[in-house]
């Protein structure tokens, strides 16, 4: 089975899938806050109208997961990763 690196760990998944659904099957529900009030958003709309569920794939910042195709090897970063404060 292909794996992605989310936050610096491996995480195994069924091809074909969203950086979104990767993340959903990991148990997470949010992985980018508000730049005001930090509110945590995840996925709200689920067909790239909106820009919840932002994250950086492969030094790619602004990708909307519930886009993106994951590709065996990707690299994902959250906007909620500890040393991320510079992208929030």
């Amino acid at each position: 089975m292909p794996t992605v690196t989310i936050d610096g760990e491996p995480h195994a998944f069924m091809p074909g899938r969203t950086v979104a659904a990767i993340l959903l099957a990991a148990g997470r529900r949010s992985w980018r806050t508000t730049r005001h009030g930090g509110r945590p958003r995840g996925v709200f709309c689920g067909i790239g109208v909106c820009h919840d569920c932002l994250v950086t794939v492969n030094g790619l910042p602004d990708v909307r997961a519930c886009l993106r195709q994951a590709s065996p090897g990707d690299t994902i970063r959250t906007r909620t990763a500890p040393d991320d404060e510079e992208d929030r």
